[in-house]
């Protein structure tokens, strides 16, 4: 793991010290793509200045609740569709081709339904979001070992004290999974979201940046959500390392 770690390490700053010396001796033109410590620069001065905070916290409030709700209602949909077999037979060919239907075109309706603002975008983000935690939640349940099932029988533990001792932890790498991919749905579907149907948010002063021919602004506000994004993935590699290390005992 350490030596995973250091490599991923090597990589990136292999990359950003490409990209810095490609940008200082012309061969990347400056409208095009800023330098790396250009854009660490620009990021500063936006912490400094506060003028995005509103639009920083009203995102990552928009992206937390995202993955929230489509956590939860994905496992509880999850549960559901497993336990009744009917069900399951009729919805699991609409959740194998579900993101073959780009979700943005229910904007509208959900205009109608919510007002303008963020409850919109949430809803198309759990559209988003929602899916990978059923179908985690499907793929842990069905992959609980049969022995452990029949343990559970013999102890004549009752259906709660069987999901919180058996199905819950023999299913939690899956959970995990679902959880982890939810999240990052989340990231995608609100900051997409904001670039194309919102007024306010990350997504959109960075698309006003861009159209302002305002590159600074653009690549720092970029270079946030790429450390934003880094550091809740390598959290999540973390409890994931933990997770695994506490299943093998």
């Amino acid at each position: 793991m350490k030596h995973r770690g250091l490599a991923s390490i090597g990589i990136v700053a292999v990359c950003v010290g490409a990209l810095q010396l490609a940008c200082g001796i012309g061969l990347v033109k400056h409208t095009v793509i800023i330098a790396p410590t250009e854009m660490a620069d620009s990021l500063w001065q936006i912490l400094l200045g506060g003028e995005f905070t509103h639009a920083i916290l009203l995102t990552l409030t928009n992206i937390v609740l995202s993955a929230v709700i489509s956590i939860a209602a994905g496992f509880g949909i999850g549960v559901a569709i497993h336990s009744v077999a009917f069900l399951r037979r009729g919805i699991e060919p609409y959740l194998a081709s579900y993101y073959a239907v780009p979700t943005f075109i229910f904007y509208p309706v959900f205009i109608v339904l919510f007002g303008v603002g963020s409850a919109p975008i949430i809803a198309i983000t759990v559209l988003l979001a929602i899916v990978a935690m059923i179908t985690a939640t499907l793929n842990g349940l069905d992959r609980i070992p049969g022995v452990l099932t029949k343990t559970a029988t013999v102890l004549r533990l009752s259906p709660v004290r069987r999901a919180l001792l058996v199905q819950l932890p023999a299913a939690s790498p899956y959970l995990f999974a679902g959880a982890r991919l939810s999240v990052a749905y989340s990231f995608i579907g609100v900051i997409a979201s904001e670039f194309i149907l919102s007024g306010d948010g990350l997504g959109y002063a960075i698309a006003y940046a861009y159209n302002n021919f305002d590159n600074r602004t653009m690549y720092g506000l970029m270079l946030l959500i790429i450390i934003v994004v880094t550091a809740v993935n390598a959290s999540f590699d973390a409890l994931d390392r933990r997770l695994q290390a506490r299943l093998r005992r």
